[in-house]
């Protein structure tokens, strides 16, 4: 457990916000793999909750904990273990929101003594996850993948929906702080998750990538692979951070890193940000974006978006004069 600045003024509301990370709030996933982007994306919402009337509490993944550790907008972090269930159940809170779908998760939820609730709760009957006010849309998503696909809000939308709130542009919260020097220009985020391995856009592509920046720029591979603070220190080490739809995107948003992002199967409305430049296949295929993990096509559609569209949007924003240069090493 971490914890800052136990609430002692009865005039504080306590806030507990359940976001372990199992399940991605508005994806029907099951898998119990912890989805480190969800997490980040979340903390938009802590800005509803500022720290001089909220005391917050928040429940993470220990895979997690390194995006969150260190957020002066959160109080105490609680890790998930067999003991953590019991220790909620012993106290109180002024709001519980839970981001979680997982119906032990939701069980518990519903049982944390409370005065309002947001997000998902437990159907009883059904032993499923069902919506409290405000969060129906969002469970609708999960259920139904046409609406989903169709939808124009971006995710931080549709969580500041569930709480009854109008989201107006508020950016992610990291809670760690890396160095602020810029060693490259170029970062390319080229490694992906397994959950979906067709966001990938094909190593050949980045190959070619690399090699048609060298000339001008320097570049740098992906770092930091086994360390979430070393990946948000290289990172921030760069300019303008080239993606696929990953963790790496969300953490380069929460820095207001320029980011080129290639999105393919994957929503691209879901994501906004000041610098993001959306890149999409030139395709006209009915299925984009499938949101699935396989393609029956001979080639996904993430391979269709070129080299030459990347290279001409990083220029683009490498020459903007807002965009600190690297410093020489």
């Amino acid at each position: 457990m971490y914890t800052t600045n136990p609430a002692t003024d009865g005039n504080i509301k306590r806030i507990l916000i359940i976001k372990a990370g199992y399940s991605e709030t508005l994806d029907p996933d099951d898998s119990g793999v912890v989805s480190l982007g969800d997490i980040l994306r979340t903390t938009v919402i802590l800005h509803l909750f500022p720290s001089d009337q909220y005391h917050v509490t928040w429940l993470v993944d220990k895979k997690g904990l390194p995006l969150l550790k260190g957020n002066p907008h959160i109080h105490r972090l609680l890790t998930v273990n067999p003991f953590t269930p019991h220790l909620l159940l012993s106290e109180w809170f002024d709001i519980v929101v839970n981001f979680e779908k997982e119906p032990g998760i939701c069980a518990v939820s519903d049982r944390i003594p409370a005065w309002r609730r947001y997000g998902f709760r437990l159907d009883p009957q059904r032993h499923s996850a069902v919506a409290y006010d405000h969060s129906d849309e969002a469970l609708s998503f999960t259920t139904d993948s046409a609406a989903k696909r169709k939808k124009e809000k971006s995710w931080s939308d549709i969580l500041y929906e569930m709480l009854g709130h109008k989201y107006t542009g508020q950016p992610y919260l990291l809670g760690y702080h890396p160095q602020p020097e810029i060693l490259y220009d170029v970062g390319l985020n080229h490694l992906i998750g397994k959950k979906f391995p067709l966001k990938r856009w094909p190593e050949a592509h980045w190959k070619s990538l690399h090699d048609k920046l060298a000339a001008h720029y320097s570049i740098c591979w992906q770092q930091g692979d086994n360390d979430i603070n070393n990946y948000i220190e290289w990172i921030a080490s760069c300019r303008v951070l080239v993606t696929n739809d990953s963790l790496g995107l969300h953490i380069a948003l929460a820095l207001g890193k320029p980011v080129v992002a290639l999105f393919g199967p994957t929503i691209a409305t879901e994501v906004e940000g000041k610098h993001l430049i959306k890149i999409m296949p030139p395709l006209d295929w009915d299925c984009i974006p499938c949101m699935e993990s396989f393609c029956p096509k001979s080639e996904p559609c993430i391979t269709h978006i070129s080299v030459e569209n990347i290279h001409k949007s990083i220029v683009n924003l490498l020459t903007e004069p807002t965009i600190a240069p690297a410093a020489k090493v």
